[in-house]
């Protein structure tokens, strides 16, 4: 027979679900990221995170299929330059992410 666990007098309760898009290391790095500057090329952001290009790629289509960056894909001269800025939406996400953190550290 098992027994529920007691909750420790004092302990938390009411922590607050994380975004699950949000809570992958690299789509944070992401997202870290461009919450400091108004875009950035898929280069820096390879360089930044040191993340593979392949990986990072998908990373950033997700971010991108949930509205929380946007990806402008130009060329620099000849050569194909990816531009991802965070988006209005993605900047509430990132906010409410770092809300819900806090309810397990605060």
């Amino acid at each position: 027979m098992s027994e529920t666990p007691k909750r420790a007098a004092g302990a938390r309760t009411g922590f607050r679900a994380l975004d699950p898009l949000l809570h992958s290391e690299l789509r944070l790095a992401v997202m870290s990221i461009l919450l400091g500057v108004e875009s950035a090329d898929f280069v820096y952001l390879r360089h930044e995170t040191g993340a593979t290009a392949g990986n990072l790629s998908v990373q950033i289509d997700k971010l991108a299929r949930a509205g929380y960056i946007a990806v402008e894909k130009t060329f620099r001269g000849k050569m194909p330059c990816t531009l991802c800025r965070m988006t209005d939406a993605g900047r509430d996400a990132f906010a409410a992410y770092v809300e819900a953190l806090k309810s397990y550290i605060g």
